[in-house]
Formats: structure tokens, sequence, C-alpha cells
């Protein structure tokens, strides 16, 4: 009894000598396999494992002389809404618009600063609404301040620069009215001239057929965009819509479009039923700015 006690108690020494031997041995085998992929090479320390969620590396730069091929742009929309500064809770109520807009600022009104403060800190485009004379009698609140045909260049340049101590944030600016100003050569160069001072562009709202606005911009090196379709000539819904899908089209079209609207609460209704079409049509958003940077390859200044 005790000896088949004893022999028992041996074969289960030998049972776990055998599992401690077979155990020890693969432990070895796997430091061993760890030594030999992770042994530091050159004296260099090995390279720390990659995160399982770490992104792509970045692709290898071309050789030398052989140019990177761009990245393909989706189609851009630049919507500029004017007439802000003089109706501050409609005013307020731009800026959480669901896309890159840009706000066209009238000087001078009693929320002309805190909009365009408010739009800038969103990094919204900000750009000022200058009021320009037109054909015909159009009176409205910036008759005071306009720029009227028989200025001078200095007297141009003089109110220009009031304006944009007024709206500091403005990076570039475009037309209020206009129709009779912008079509004038003269008047024009010492505008354009006056906003190349500043480092500013211009957007032509294109009031009439025969501005020469964008042109006169761009004579003197000022950068600049005509207007291809304008939103809200009616408030009805309907013609918001095909105004909008025109807009859309040109931009698929040509890569770009300027859309400039007023901003009407109703105008602001319909673009919140209109901006979400964009992600199917494949079309972004852009401010002025951004559309002019593409264009020229290069970023434009901005405002601080």
């Amino acid at each position: 009894m005790d000896r088949s006690r004893g022999g028992e108690k041996g074969r289960r020494r030998k049972r776990w000598g055998w599992a401690a031997l077979v155990t020890g041995a693969f432990a070895a085998g796997l430091l061993l396999f760890a030594a030999v992929l992770y042994w530091p090479t050159g004296g260099n320390a090995p390279a720390p494992k990659t995160p399982p969620f770490a992104g792509r590396s970045p692709e290898p730069a071309p050789p030398s002389g052989e140019p990177a091929v761009p990245a393909e742009r989706s189609p851009r929309l630049a919507i500029v809404v004017g007439d802000f500064g003089y109706e501050p809770v409609r005013d307020a109520e731009w800026l959480d618009f669901p896309g890159r807009i840009t706000f066209a600022v009238l000087p001078f009104g009693p929320s002309s600063r805190t909009i365009a403060s408010s739009a800038h800190s969103r990094g919204l485009g900000v750009i000022l609404h200058v009021p320009m004379e037109p054909r015909t009698d159009s009176p409205d609140r910036t008759e005071p301040f306009r720029l009227l045909l028989g200025m001078t260049p200095g007297e141009i340049r003089d109110r220009l620069g009031r304006m944009t101590e007024d709206v500091p944030q403005a990076a570039g600016a475009i037309n209020h009215m206009g129709s009779a100003f912008t079509a004038d050569a003269a008047a024009m160069e010492a505008f354009a001239s006056a906003l190349r001072e500043r480092g500013m562009f211009f957007v032509d709202g294109v009031t009439t057929s025969g501005s020469l606005a964008a042109e006169a911009c761009r004579n003197v090196g000022v950068p600049a965009l005509r207007r291809d379709v304008f939103l809200d000539d009616s408030p009805d819904p309907g013609a918001m819509r095909k105004a909008w899908e025109k807009a859309v089209a040109i931009a698929k079209e040509r890569g770009d479009a300027v859309l400039v609207s007023h901003s009407r609460r109703e105008t602001l209704t319909a673009l919140l039923s209109l901006v979400p079409d964009l992600e199917r049509e494949g079309v972004r958003t852009a401010t002025v700015a951004e559309l002019l940077a593409d264009r020229s390859g290069a970023a434009l200044p901005t405002k601080d």
C-alpha cells in the first residue's frame, strides 16, 4: 500500500517535471524570437510600435523635377450675403448658418461692427458692402456716404478709408447698388487703386450689364470675381430654388461659382432648405477669399 502510493507520487513528479520542461522551452523560444525580431540594428533603438488606429504614412515625395499631382478639389460655391449692419436681431440669425458664407457688411450701421466681429470670430468671410451711386434715385440709409461719380481719387480713397475703419475685419469689398458708379471707367479706376492700397479684393455684384468693376480691379492688380447668380431678386421660394440650381450647375461645370443674396429672413429660410442639397451634388461652400485663393494658387491675406 505504501509502495503503490510512493510509486504514484513518483509518476506525478515526473509528469510535472516534463510539463515544466516543455513550458520553459516554449517560453525560451518566445524570448528568442522576440530578441531576434526587435534586436536593435546599427546601434539604434528599436522603432516604437505603431498604434492600431494610426493614420497612413504620407505618400513619398515625387523625384526631384517631377511636380506633385494636386488632389482633386470638389466644386466650390461662394455665398455672399449682403446688407448686414442695420438689423441687429435679423443679422444675428445668420451667425449659425451651416456653411462657409461671406458676410457683406454695410458701414456705419447700428450693428455693423458687432456683426462683422462676430462673423470674423467664427471664421466666416467678412467683406465691406460699399454703397455706390445708382443710375436711378434709390434712397436708403447709405446715401450720406455713397461713392459718387465726380469724386476725386482722393475723396474716394478717404471715404473708403473711413468705411474700412468702421469694419476693420473686411478683407475685401462688394458694391451696394452702384449701377452708375461701376460702369464709369474713371470712377472704378480710382476705387480699384484705393482697394489695392489697402490690400483688399473685390466682388462685382453686377448691378448693371455694363459694369467695368472686375476688369478695372484686375487692371491694377486687385483680385476680383464677378457674381454669377443673384438668389433673391424675387422672394418667391420657387424662384430662389431655380436660381440656386443655376448656381450649383455653374459650380459643377466650371469648378466654382459666386451666389449673391440679401440677408432677408425669407432668404435665410430658403437657403437653410437648399444647402443640404450640396452634399448630394458634391459641391462645397467656401468664402470668397478661399475661392480666390483656389483660383490663384496662393492664399490671400486675411484680417487679424
